[in-house]
């Protein structure tokens, strides 16, 4: 399984807006600088970030960007689904896809408890838990 850039930088920009500390949240330059994403290809990744609901600007034009809620009721699920729906396997969510849907297909499923299960780790790992553990990871390196 490979999870897309889009993704990984969505998580990347989450963190870092999450931890800004400035009252009018965090500017999309600074995002860029810090995380060493360009500018224009972060457009598109904010822009999806605030679609799902996830980010709003702090207050009017100039202003930075800050979480929509608490780091704690924002799953990775949310982050990831920003960007794009999870697709283990093409037949479980597309039913015309193969004609061995269903019970005629031994393998079934095995990935529709994969997918489940995948979907369940990201909607049980907040973006708190991912900060913390960002945290002790870095504290450790010291």
């Amino acid at each position: 399984m490979v999870i897309n850039t889009k993704i990984r930088y969505g998580l990347r920009t989450m963190i870092e807006i999450a931890k800004a500390t400035e009252p009018n949240g965090v500017l999309q330059k600074d995002i860029a600088e810090s995380q060493n994403i360009s500018v224009k290809y972060l457009d598109a990744i904010v822009a999806a970030l605030k679609v799902k609901g996830l980010i709003v600007n702090s207050k009017g034009r100039g202003s930075g960007y800050k979480l929509s809620r608490k780091a704690d009721e924002i799953s990775m699920l949310d982050i990831y689904t920003a960007f794009e729906q999870i697709v283990v396997v093409d037949c479980i969510n597309n039913l015309s896809f193969c004609d061995r849907q269903g019970h005629e297909c031994t393998a079934n499923n095995f990935w529709q408890e994969f997918g489940d299960q995948y979907r369940s780790m990201l909607t049980n790992k907040s973006l708190e838990q991912i900060i913390h553990q960002t945290k002790n990871v870095c504290n450790n390196h010291v």
